[in-house]
């Protein structure tokens, strides 16, 4: 392998690592302007896009010892998106970007890797549509208050039950 490709893996190695996941997106007719806005988008979660050569990528997932590409993820102009916290929250920022009218037919997810797994572009879109990592937080917290009022109320039940007998029983007995 030629020294400018060593390096230009290694600098593809160092955005598969700073996340759990590495999103594929195929670009077509992006303009400058595009891009900023992506970035921009994307900036909001700390992540970043990189428009990557097909034959970087596929050498970088290898060294990265990531499930090979599917070859429809290397076909035509291809960039990464990595970095960032939530990889439901920076899909939510792809999708929202593609969802725009004005950026009809300029972007489309491919596909990636989420936890070391290879991941469709349906689970991306399927990621997206998760709420953010403080309302799941929430809603367990949440589910956890629910089950625990309920076990307490049944542990009551049988203290009172008990009390109950007892007060009957001295009633009776007077």
């Amino acid at each position: 392998m030629r020294e400018e490709k060593k390096i230009l893996v290694k600098e593809v190695l160092q955005h598969i690592g700073k996340s759990e996941y590495l999103y594929v997106v195929h670009f077509n007719r992006l303009t400058v302007a595009d891009v900023a806005v992506l970035r921009r988008g994307l900036a909001k979660e700390n992540a970043e896009y990189h428009v990557v050569k097909n034959s970087i990528l596929r050498c970088s997932v290898k060294e990265a010892q990531l499930p090979a590409l599917a070859k429809e993820l290397t076909v035509g102009a291809t960039a990464i998106v990595s970095g960032g916290e939530s990889a439901p929250a920076v899909a939510k920022a792809l999708t929202q970007f593609i969802g725009d009218p004005e950026n009809e037919n300029k972007l489309a997810i491919k596909g990636g890797f989420f936890m070391g797994r290879s991941i469709s572009a349906e689970t991306v879109l399927t990621l997206s549509k998760l709420p953010s990592l403080n309302v799941l937080r929430a809603q367990v917290l949440s589910l956890m208050q629910v089950s625990m009022r309920q076990l307490l109320t049944v542990f009551n039940a049988t203290a009172q039950g008990f009390v109950r007998l007892l007060v009957a029983y001295q009633e009776k007995n007077q």
